[in-house]
């Protein structure tokens, strides 16, 4: 039953292996408008803006003691490169963090794997 069982995981392998490697990738040049297209400030004021309307956002300043009508304003005073500066950095944040209760969950579960794996 073993010996078969092997037999039959690496035919599967073989089989998968060829049939998913004949893929080719294609190489070639492009311009430098596609590479790294600048944007305008009007569209990194418009990400900006665009963040503020969110209702979570909006919820999220409000807690902070921020009216977020200010928070617009702000933003319509800014220069270009604050601006610039403030989309880069809501592009690049991550999109989300882990709760309270995700950290319980996650020592929970560590805690589970630990006690039915390792343990005996």
């Amino acid at each position: 039953m073993n010996l078969a069982f092997k037999r039959t995981t690496c035919r599967v392998l073989v089989a998968s292996l060829l049939t998913l490697s004949f893929h080719t990738a294609q190489a070639g040049l492009i311009g430098a408008d596609r590479a790294a297209p600048a944007t305008s400030p009007g569209s990194d004021r418009a990400l900006v803006l665009g963040t503020l309307d969110r209702a979570e956002v909006a919820a999220q300043l409000q807690a902070a003691g921020v009216d977020p009508r200010a928070a617009r304003e702000r933003v319509a005073t800014m220069t270009d490169r604050e601006v610039h500066v403030l989309a880069q950095d809501i592009q690049n944040a991550p999109a989300g963090a882990i709760s309270g209760w995700g950290w319980v969950a996650v020592i929970l579960i560590a805690g589970l794997i630990w006690y039915y794996a390792i343990r005996k």
